[in-house]
């Protein structure tokens, strides 16, 4: 698959570096449950990276992150950026802008300001593009196929150790 071998493109200089993976979401919102589903997939595959599950509190586990003290970081949630359901895109922090809309209160920008204030870290944030987001949605179909595709693409970059 093409949108495959770009995300390996893009994340492959990322293989062998000290990498946290947060996944932001609510499982409970349909596609907002990406992130804490890609960590499950990375989970059970045993990456060598960092997992953590923020849920929708990402804030809560700033010091966890800061204590680990990676090169990396990723962030994966779903993000309205206005492009078709399932698409994958990655943004460095200053690409968040008005017109890419997370569902959490505490603001992607602030997340990452706060944890970079404390240790030298890359941050990335890789957006999942929603479809339905409505308390008891289910995860659509083309988002499904998302979190398949970027899981994979983690595992091969991030190996079980």
């Amino acid at each position: 698959m093409q949108a495959d071998r770009q995300l390996f493109k893009q994340f492959s200089k990322l293989r062998g570096s000290s990498t946290v993976i947060v996944g932001i979401g609510n499982t409970l919102k349909g596609d907002d449950g990406a992130g804490p589903l890609v960590c499950e997939r990375l989970k059970q595959a045993k990456v060598s990276a960092g997992l953590i599950d923020a849920g929708t509190v990402p804030e809560n586990y700033i010091q966890t992150i800061i204590k680990k003290e990676p090169r990396t970081l990723l962030v994966i949630d779903a993000i309205d950026f206005g492009a078709e359901a399932g698409t994958i895109r990655i943004f460095e922090p200053e690409q968040l802008s008005s017109h890419v809309i997370s569902t959490h209160t505490l603001s992607p920008r602030l997340f990452v300001d706060i944890i970079s204030r404390s240790v030298q870290v890359d941050v990335y944030f890789v957006g999942i593009q929603p479809a339905q987001t409505q308390l008891g949605d289910s995860i659509s179909a083309a988002v499904s196929m998302a979190i398949e595709q970027l899981s994979g693409v983690l595992v091969e970059i991030f190996p079980p150790a």
